[in-house]
């Protein structure tokens, strides 16, 4: 009889695995890829990623939708959320498209569907985003890191 030696995982390799599902609200733009790259960290999309429309949500990965702040992406939050069905609450992420407050109608609309939700994530508008070419070259930028730092806290609830 032979045996083969046994090897441990060396300690040092971390086992990632995905955990975030984001799915557009309305429309797969920088907004979308970063927050993907700000959810993913350092695993090089293990973590963290944007589902093809129509993909189902693998199991037992958090959903996430990512809307920006207008009113009409909040009533595309509404729509999604009233065709949802039995699948897990998934976090709402909304990306500050200009740096003043949502109008109160969107603030209102996405309030009345906190119950819906698992939370609600807020992004600050980040006048960066629309000088990069990617998501990558985004993270590049001090406040960006800071935002993707505490929007995993948030989810994660660190």
């Amino acid at each position: 009889m032979t045996t083969q030696p046994v090897t441990a995982t060396p300690p040092t390799v971390a086992r990632v695995g995905l955990r975030y599902a984001l799915m557009p609200v309305d429309g797969n733009g920088i907004a979308v890829a970063t927050v993907a790259r700000m959810l993913d960290g350092d695993a090089n999309g293990a973590r963290a990623r944007i589902l093809a429309p129509g993909e189902p949500i693998p199991y037992a990965v958090a959903p996430v939708l990512v809307a920006d702040t207008t009113l009409h992406a909040a009533v595309r939050v509404q729509e999604t959320l009233l065709r949802w069905g039995e699948r897990p609450r998934p976090w709402l992420v909304l990306v500050a498209d200009a740096p003043a407050r949502p109008v109160e109608d969107a603030r209102y609309l996405i309030r009345g569907l906190g119950s819906r939700l698992a939370g609600v994530a807020r992004v600050p508008y980040l006048p960066v985003l629309r000088a990069v070419k990617g998501a990558e070259e985004a993270l590049e930028y001090k406040d960006v890191r800071a935002a993707a730092a505490k929007l995993r806290r948030t989810i994660e609830g660190k």
